[in-house]
């Protein structure tokens, strides 16, 4: 007790001279080390901490397969219903549904795509891609698949080549270009933004653009810009995973896709209001 007391009053004293600019080494005479030394007798052998079991062999062994994975390489899966709604326009009452699902891992993925447009019990327009998506940034997909599409007209299948992510300034971005085998081909465009106006209110503004390069008069379709929508839904969201919502949007037809159209008697623009759900899982 007396020499710790010693070696502290040492300790106090070498501070107090280096502080006023005068040699302490006399005063760090018979300090002991602060670490070093022989380990007590009962210390325990830092090597043999596993008390001689490892992962293969011993009382606690496993077996070889590995036990824990990185996220990035388990497989899930997701179903999210963007729009299914029903619409109201001049010419009638019509459903709506919008969806994208996906199996797999991180970087490589199974996605579908289903769109279309259900009216007095026939199914008017509809458009089904099954790609291959693979990450290729932070937030984009580049995807390689197929596409069908059905409905009224004669059925068409397309090769799609497209890229699907998350732009600056948290625009949701969809483009894909496709080419069938009888040499048409077609581009589709789509974007989104959420604007929240609190935390359960969202506006979502939307627009979806399509070309094609050659004409599909079965289809009413012509060359060029065939046709654009453009709309607004206000939603609410009492669960992130379910949401009703209103809204309205604008479609119309151009070039010759709108004279298509009028030589059919049919209407070229329209206004459409609409109350519907989104919803995943």
């Amino acid at each position: 007790m007396k020499r710790a007391t010693a070696l502290q009053a040492r300790s106090i004293l070498a501070a107090a001279l280096l502080l006023a600019g005068l040699p302490a080494a006399w005063a760090q005479t018979d300090t002991p080390a602060a670490q070093g030394g022989a380990a007590p007798p009962d210390a325990r052998d830092p090597h043999a901490w596993s008390g001689g079991h490892t992962l293969g062999t011993g009382q606690y062994a496993v077996a070889d397969t590995r036990q824990l994975r990185l996220g990035d390489e388990h497989r899930r899966g997701s179903l999210r219903v963007e729009r299914l709604e029903r619409v109201h326009t001049e010419d009638g009452v019509s459903t709506t549904y919008d969806l994208q699902a996906w199996y797999g891992r991180d970087y490589d993925r199974l996605a579908l795509k289903a769109e279309g447009d259900y009216a007095e019990g026939t199914l008017h327009e509809a458009r089904t891609e099954l790609l291959w998506s693979h990450a290729v940034a932070g937030y984009w997909d580049a995807q390689l698949g197929l596409r069908h599409d059905s409905g009224t007209g004669p059925a068409r299948t397309w090769l799609a080549v497209g890229i699907q992510g998350l732009a600056p300034y948290w625009f949701e971005v969809d483009a894909t270009a496709y080419v069938d085998g009888d040499g048409r081909t077609a581009l589709r465009l789509a974007a989104d933004y959420e604007l929240l106006l609190t935390q359960r209110l969202v506006l979502q503004p939307r627009a979806e653009v399509a070309f094609h390069g050659k004409g599909d008069a079965a289809r009413g379709l012509g060359s060029g810009l065939t046709d654009a929508v453009i709309g607004l839904r206000l939603r609410y969201e009492p669960s992130r995973r379910l949401a009703p919502y209103l809204g309205v949007e604008w479609a119309g037809k151009y070039g010759e896709t709108a004279d298509l159209a009028r030589a059919n008697g049919e209407s070229t623009g329209e206004t459409r209001w609409m109350v519907g759900l989104r919803f995943w899982f």
